[in-house]
């Protein structure tokens, strides 16, 4: 019986053993594999969110410029029709004086 019970010992220490190896393996890839590739992926979704950060910032400066051209073009045409009609009535003028 002591002979059983010293061998049931033995199998469930080298288990203990085994597991506890395992485990700690586990653990070791689990921190250097794992937690290295999930830093890296956050540092990409970083990355990836300011690029589209640049490229929105750079989308508003382009239809900014696009807005104040045609607000230019406006103002000067607006102010050529001004000329344009005010050149009839000088001579109007002219002709009655």
């Amino acid at each position: 019986m002591t002979g059983n019970v010293d061998s049931a010992q033995k199998i469930v220490s080298e288990a203990i053993k085994e597991v506890s190896g395992l485990r700690g393996r586990l653990g070791a890839f689990q921190k250097n594999t794992v937690g290295a590739t999930i830093r890296s992926l956050n540092v990409q979704v970083e990355n990836t969110a300011a690029a589209q950060s640049v490229i929105q910032d750079a989308d508003f400066a382009s239809e900014t410029a696009k807005l104040t051209r045609s607000q230019i073009l406006v103002s000067a045409s607006t102010n050529v029709l001004s000329l344009a009609n005010s050149a009839p009535q000088s001579v109007l003028q002219l002709l009655r004086g």
